[in-house]
């Protein structure tokens, strides 16, 4: 039996702290004028901010579980916190995003004036604080999927700011106080469209499904191929976490078995081609007197 552990993953806990910071204080300002502007898009925003930053909350956490080390009873340590941060922070964000449609579609019926000059200013201000913040994460957002909520949250902040923008300088020339509406059912369109990435993967990854990334016949067709091995079966690829995949699986050689260089090369070239960090081996004669019960069953 063979093992092969990767537990290094890039640190991003700066970037989050930052982030919470930064995004907190403007939060608490856009709420204070939006009651100052009379504007019910710019309270919808900062609804979505506060929901953000509780979302990021939730990411820079799982993000230090991935540090702790293994335990007794947590062999794996902690490492699926980052997978229930991800669809918390994907739930977030439709449960924010049906609370903005229901705003939208309230002031569609029920419009009200606004000073548009303060909407303009803060909404700009959110799209530098939300932007610039998501990029302290747009490289991570590749391969963690814990990340890429964090990302998405930010982006989606920065795209609803410009809107907000848009929306006011267009009500400031024609006096349409129904665009703000419309746009806000825009935003949520595109948050939406956003987020059903990051809920289905997150979903997938609760329930031990092959990641999206991952090459699963490829994998089954270098084990097949591999000097000796006649068979494999039980082949199952799971996430450990947001980041780190795992993989087991019974290699059937009826003559001899694997060498320590062999188990090197193979978890190498798993880590290398197929991005599996933890991979466990178990070899089989494929004696008909003992056969495998996980044969049948997997």
């Amino acid at each position: 039996m063979s093992h092969d552990h990767s537990h290094a993953p890039a640190s991003f806990n700066r970037a989050f702290i930052i982030a919470i910071f930064l995004n907190l204080a403007f939060t608490l300002a856009q709420i204070f004028y939006s009651f100052v502007a009379n504007s019910m898009s710019l309270m919808a925003d900062a609804m979505h901010n506060f929901g953000d930053v509780f979302g990021l909350v939730l990411a820079f956490a799982a993000n230090w579980l991935l540090t702790l080390p293994a335990r007794k009873r947590y062999s794996y340590g902690f490492k699926k916190g980052t997978i229930l941060a991800a669809l918390t922070n994907a739930l977030i964000l439709v449960g924010t995003s049906a609370i903005i449609s229901y705003q939208a579609i309230y002031k569609f019926f029920h419009p009200t004036a606004v000073n548009e000059m303060i909407v303009i200013v803060v909404a700009l201000v959110g799209i530098v604080i939300n932007g610039g913040t998501a990029l302290l994460f747009m490289k991570g957002a590749h391969h963690d999927l814990n990340i890429k909520g964090a990302f998405l949250h930010l982006l989606s902040d920065a795209v609803i700011s410009f809107g907000v923008v848009a929306s006011a300088i267009l009500i400031y020339y024609t006096h349409w106080q129904w665009v703000d509406s419309i746009v806000g059912l825009l935003i949520v369109a595109i948050i939406l469209w956003g987020t059903k990435g990051l809920l289905r993967d997150s979903v997938r990854m609760i329930l031990d499904a092959v990641p999206h990334h991952i090459d699963q016949s490829g994998i089954l067709q270098y084990l097949q191929k591999f000097p000796g091995v006649e068979k494999v079966h039980d082949l199952h690829i799971w996430g450990l976490s947001t980041k780190e995949i795992a993989l087991t699986a019974h290699l059937v050689i009826p003559n001899g078995n694997l060498s320590d260089s062999d188990f090197l090369k193979i978890n190498q070239d798993l880590k290398s081609l197929f991005r599996v960090d933890h991979a466990t081996l178990q070899v089989e004669s494929g004696n008909a007197a003992y056969p495998c019960k996980q044969e049948e069953v997997c």
